[in-house]
């Protein structure tokens, strides 16, 4: 047996529908390289053991659940790296799809650190506090847009998938679900350099309620602080607005 540990934000996964449907969110590619970030007690790794033609790893945290797992799914033996996922190397050579019940509590620097491998990821299905699935998913001029939402919209599109019921899990978390789905843009931004316009974000939404001349006066030119776009607000501005400014900063 296993314990539930709420210091790792365990909340585990027990309507095999939703297991199922999570799965059948992730593309089947012949030959596809797969990776499930906190597969806890194997809700949806089961499913993902039976997929076709797939090269298939795990990364759980907890060694109690990497005991559970090797002894429950013998097809596992092999695959599970006993890690934490934020400390952990791609695990792959070449191109791979992550999915994953991510671990809420963490799920924000998950997606930084993905972001980090975004050339060897082209999907992920992801189960997130259903506000954080938002804001991820948000367009501008809506109050979940921030920094989230700009940084990973610069390099994928957002698919806002389904929403998953409290208690659809054991123990049920007092914050709701939802599923959604991120594909690599097939057309890049022009982002000349990640380092600026990552600051640039940032400091932009972090005095969001302010007109961007204020938060932005250190890394502009006064001359280009006078462009009308300074008068707008940073959940105004697109994502293509976010990297056209960053071409003109210090």
């Amino acid at each position: 047996m296993y314990t539930l540990k709420k210091s790792l934000g365990q909340h585990f996964l027990k309507d095999e529908n939703i297991c199922r449907k999570i799965v059948d969110s992730l593309p089947v590619i012949p030959n596809q390289q797969v990776l499930e970030v906190g597969p806890g007690a194997g809700a949806i790794t089961k499913y993902l053991l039976e997929l076709p033609d797939t090269s298939f790893k795990a990364v759980e945290l907890d060694t109690e659940k990497v005991a559970y797992l090797q002894k429950t799914y013998p097809a596992i033996q092999g695959k599970l790296i006993n890690e934490s996922f934020l400390d952990v190397k791609p695990p792959f050579e070449g191109k791979f799809n992550v999915i994953g019940n991510f671990p809420y509590n963490i799920s924000s620097q998950i997606m930084f650190r993905i972001l980090d491998w975004k050339e060897q990821v082209p999907c992920v299905v992801g189960m997130f506090q259903k506000e954080v699935a938002l804001r991820i998913a948000a367009k501008h001029g809506n109050k979940d847009y921030g920094i989230l939402s700009v940084l990973i919209q610069a390099y994928y599109r957002v698919e806002y998938l389904f929403e998953v019921s409290e208690t659809c899990f054991n123990p049920p978390p007092k914050v709701k679900s939802a599923v959604i789905r991120l594909h690599r843009l097939e057309e890049n931004y022009d982002i000349q350099n990640e380092r600026k316009f990552k600051n640039l974000v940032k400091t932009a939404f972090g005095q969001r309620r302010k007109q961007l001349r204020n938060p932005l006066k250190t890394l502009f030119d006064k001359e280009v602080l006078q462009d009308s776009i300074f008068t707008k607000r940073a959940e105004e501005l697109t994502v293509a607005d976010f990297v056209a400014l960053s071409h003109k900063m210090i």
